[in-house]
Parts: C-alpha cells; structure tokens; sequence
C-alpha cells in the first residue's frame, strides 16, 4: 500500500474531527476520499502531508512511518491543496522555472511539465490572467515538477466549469496509466470520482464509512425488478401470498428484490394470471449517488 493508515485520531481542543481513521491506498490507483463538507477530508489530508501533528494512530506511505521519515517520505509526495499557490504576476513558466530552481531539479522540467498539463500555448501568459481550470491545471504542474511517486489533491475540480472538470480528470487518468502514479483526490462530489477512480473511500463526520474498489461499492447497489401494474397495493398483496419480498410500493410501481430474469419473467406471468395489467417490468440498479447518500446517513 502505497498510503495506510491506522485508527487515525484527530481533535480540533476536545472536538473530534477525525475518529480511528484506517486507510489503504493501493499503488497505481486513483483512491477517490469521499465525503460532505466537514466530513474530514482536508483534516485528514493536511495529517498526510504532516500540515497537522499527528496526535493519536500511525500513517505509513510507501511502507515508511511518516513521523520519523518526513523529509524523506515527502520529497516523493506532490499535493495541491485548496488553492494552487502561484505568483500571478508571473508567467506560467515562470512559476515553474521558480519552483523547480527551489526543488532543486533542472528547469526544462517546466516545459515538460507545461506539456503534460497542455499549457504550452499558454506559458508565456501571466498566471493571474488565466481561468480557475487554468490555474489548477498549473498547479499539478507544480506538484508533478520533483517527479513524485504520490499525488495527493484537495478537491482538484471544486468551482470549474465542465470543460475544466473533464481536463482535470482526464490528466489525473493518464498520470496514472501513463507516468506510474498513485493520486489520492478529494471530493464531495460522487459523479466525478466514479468516472476516473479505482478505488474510494467514503467518510462522514470524521469516520470512514465505507472502503474498497469502485466495482465493490457498485456491488452494494443491489438491483431491484421494478413492476408497473394497476392496482399496486394488491399486486403487492398478491405477490406477498406467492412468497416474493417487496420493498417497495407506490401509486403507479412497487419493486422487489432482483434475483434472476426468469425469476422476473415469473413475476410478470404470476401478474397477468392473476389480473393485473403489467404496463413495464425491468431490473433496476440502485443509482450511486443514492447509495453514497444512504451510507453518509448512516453515521
């Protein structure tokens, strides 16, 4: 793992904000950290890049303990937080030839870097002069100029516009399949980490919620048969004595649980044999958004 933590604790005097936090961050993933605002995510972060003093529980990256191996450890961690830290009176390239000369690496890097990011046509403008999408863009530049093993980002796409959350995504993509990176990015937006990660993990007021790949959390949808009939409460009645579960039931539909499609086409027969008119029937997946919705409620 490229990031593990161990029951991670954090308070702001004596209010938690971080509650026996485990991580584990593969490497070569894009490790999605998910949560409202105020769940803990930058807190936990800033506990990762040693901006907060770790007070109770231990963090490991890349297999060494942070506290007793910092210097080391973060001179392979590139991150962006919040705002990307940029002189806007200087050029794009300017920020970087600058920052590179501080990191101590050779200053054509900012060319490379400027390529990798697609701000070529746009280096010798002033940093304050270009758009937010711009800007972050920019700043993973800077984070990407030591050539780090471990990106961590802070809410990379928070305030762009669609164009700039789909740039944003698409580089963080290839830094992955094409430079060998491990990137830990924030969010709160479920739609925008389910479209590039591997791997997430949900928190909600200070405690994690959920773990693992993008295909295990798509595993709790579980599906659904959605029937639309007349006269649902006696459908459901119905196929209540017939011994099928239903979860739900409204005025037009009522569902029950999924199991094969010839268990549905028996519903849908069972249905129409008893009278009722089946206007549709369909496997319905429980939509992510939702589910991500059902599982930060449960804290």
């Amino acid at each position: 793992m490229v990031i593990q933590t161990q029951d991670l604790n954090f308070y702001f005097g004596k209010q938690p904000v971080v509650k026996s936090l485990s991580l584990q961050v593969p490497e070569g993933s894009i490790f999605g950290f998910l949560g409202p605002n105020g769940a803990g995510k930058t807190t936990t972060i800033k506990l990762l890049l040693s901006l907060l003093q770790i007070q109770e529980g231990s963090i490991h990256i890349f297999g060494q303990e942070l506290q007793s191996n910092r210097i080391k450890i973060l001179s392979q961690v590139g991150s962006l937080i919040e705002q990307p830290a940029i002189y806007a009176h200087l050029t794009g390239k300017e920020n970087l030839i600058n920052r590179a000369r501080l990191l101590q690496v050779p200053a054509n890097r900012a060319n490379d870097m400027l390529a990798l990011v697609h701000l070529n046509d746009a280096a010798h403008k002033k940093a304050g002069n270009y758009s937010l999408g711009m800007k972050q863009r920019l700043g993973i530049a800077l984070a990407m100029l030591a050539d780090p093993k471990l990106l961590i980002l802070d809410e990379p796409t928070n305030g762009l516009d669609p164009n700039g959350i789909i740039e944003i995504r698409e580089l963080l993509v290839k830094l992955t399949k094409e430079h060998n990176k491990t990137v830990f990015v924030s969010s709160h937006l479920l739609a925008e980490i389910e479209r590039m990660a591997t791997h997430v993990g949900i928190i909600n007021d200070g405690a994690m919620m959920f773990q693992g790949s993008i295909q295990d959390l798509e595993n709790l949808s579980q599906p659904v048969v959605q029937v639309e009939t007349t006269e649902t409460a006696d459908a459901a009645n119905y196929l209540k004595s017939q011994g099928y579960e239903i979860t739900h039931v409204t005025d037009t539909y009522l569902t029950l649980p999924f199991s094969s499609k010839e268990d549905t086409a028996a519903i849908n027969a069972s249905l129409h044999h008893n009278g009722h008119k089946v206007y549709s029937i369909g496997k319905i997946q429980k939509d992510l958004e939702e589910l991500f919705l059902n599982i930060t409620q449960k804290a």
